[in-house]
């Protein structure tokens, strides 16, 4: 957790300061601790921080293996809030696209919507395999998730599957 070194303040109404002074104390937490879980989900700051870090890593298989354990972990109402809207972006078009096909393969799996922002993502312009042999080319291209062959990536594993 964050050291906390400014203030924000906000103006509310007397009956609006009584409301979240009753609802932080429901949760046993003060005023700003209550505030700060509702505005910013402990999931949703642990999502940023894995884009991060997948952003950052040369080799991201095991950020992709905590992403995908993490994303799997979430019931349908946490996930559609921690992904509501775009995280830090990632500069590299290919792992930008594997992130938007991980998360539109998991709103199918939840049964939401997936978020807008992931639509404006453009997919890969030229196919990308998870692997050299030519002779799993075939196998890769029938078995790939949808999301993933949208986006011009072919693996046969994801969301919910051990890597």
């Amino acid at each position: 957790m964050e050291t906390k070194t400014t203030q924000l303040q906000i103006r509310v109404s007397p009956k609006q300061k009584w409301m979240l002074k009753n609802l932080a104390k429901r949760a046993n937490l003060d005023m700003s601790e209550w505030i700060l879980t509702k505005l910013l989900p402990p999931q949703k700051e642990s999502f940023h921080l894995l884009v991060r870090r997948l952003s950052q890593e040369k080799e991201p298989r095991f950020i992709l293996a905590e992403l995908n354990d993490f994303l799997t972990d979430l019931s349908a109402q946490e996930f559609a809030e921690v992904v509501r809207e775009p995280p830090p972006m990632i500069a590299d078009p290919y792992w930008l696209n594997y992130l938007a096909a991980m998360l539109e393969y998991a709103a199918q799996q939840k049964g939401v919507e997936p978020s807008p922002w992931l639509s404006e993502i453009p997919p890969l312009p030229k196919p990308v395999f998870g692997s050299d042999l030519e002779s799993l080319r075939l196998h890769l291209l029938t078995q790939a998730l949808p999301s993933f062959r949208r986006r011009n990536i072919f693996i046969d594993a994801s969301l919910g599957d051990q890597v």
